[in-house]
């Protein structure tokens, strides 16, 4: 196990990590660990881990995947089951690395769907719940419509000088996820087979107006799952309730960390 830095790179599975690593407000209190969306990176959270570990009083820990971020590129095109890859191959490594004793999965988008593969691939004593934002478990046609939507704008606007703000090769980001989802073959991408194995109480935040999925996502995890499941719909939100409605995702996240988490004394009641 790492002593974390305020900031740095592990290394895992032959990649080196950028990582943002907020300590908990007490010695005992869990680890929330924040997994990225498809373009996301450290950075593109912004001031959301520091929000959310004011709020919880728990560690707070984001780390940018392989090609993405400040971290290692990766070799494209990605194969079609890279989220199982991660959630089944590299997070177990990562979460092993860290202070990680107990706490939460926080993932965003292709990040949520890796959270739900690790949390019913593996009966992880260390994990108390998983709070999934605008999570992914098939692919849908509006999905793949925006999808294609987007290569279009990076190619022929200045989203790419945009994006490489964040990504210190843009175009292993950007190609890496956008080519996966694009290819024909991933319109079989399914991952609904892990949520009957989850033992640990689940809450999806997901915007009204999400241009990458609709609510039937929040349907299956509904339908599938045998544990608990907390929905929260927002309505004046898109793909990034996080970004685009802060604090009723923060409330709701924080509520979730209280009950989730409420035997551990570090974490605070509510989000603030």
């Amino acid at each position: 196990m790492t002593n974390l830095t305020p900031s740095g790179f592990l290394s895992v599975g032959g990649a080196s990590l950028e990582y943002k690593w907020l300590a908990p407000q007490a010695a005992d209190a869990p680890t929330i660990v924040m997994l990225h969306e498809g373009l996301g990176s450290v950075g593109l959270w912004s001031d959301f881990p520091e929000k959310l570990q004011q709020a919880t009083g728990a560690g707070v820990f984001a780390y940018s995947r392989a090609g993405y971020g400040q971290s290692s590129p990766v070799a494209l095109p990605r194969p079609l089951d890279y989220m199982q890859r991660e959630a089944l191959d590299i997070l177990p490594k990562v979460l092993d690395a860290i202070p990680f004793r107990r706490g939460l999965l926080l993932g965003h988008s292709d990040g949520a769907s890796i959270a739900a593969i690790y949390a019913g691939a593996h009966q992880d004593h260390r994990l108390q719940g998983i709070a999934l934002i605008a999570p992914h478990f098939i692919v849908e046609d509006i999905s793949v419509t925006s999808i294609a939507a987007i290569k279009t704008v990076y190619e022929t606007t200045d989203l790419k000088t945009k994006l490489s703000r964040w990504h210190k090769d843009v175009d292993n980001a950007f190609y890496g996820w956008n080519g996966a989802w694009l290819d024909p073959k991933f319109r079989d991408w399914d991952i609904s087979e892990y949520l009957a194995y989850i033992r640990i109480p689940v809450l999806v935040v997901q915007g009204e107006n999400d241009q990458y999925g609709t609510l039937r996502q929040a349907e299956i995890v509904q339908a599938e799952c045998y544990c608990p499941v907390d929905l929260e719909i927002i309505s004046d939100a898109g793909h990034s309730p996080h970004r685009e409605a802060p604090r009723v995702t923060l409330d709701a996240i924080g509520q979730f960390a209280k009950a989730a988490l409420r035997d551990d004394r570090g974490l605070q009641g509510r989000a603030a």
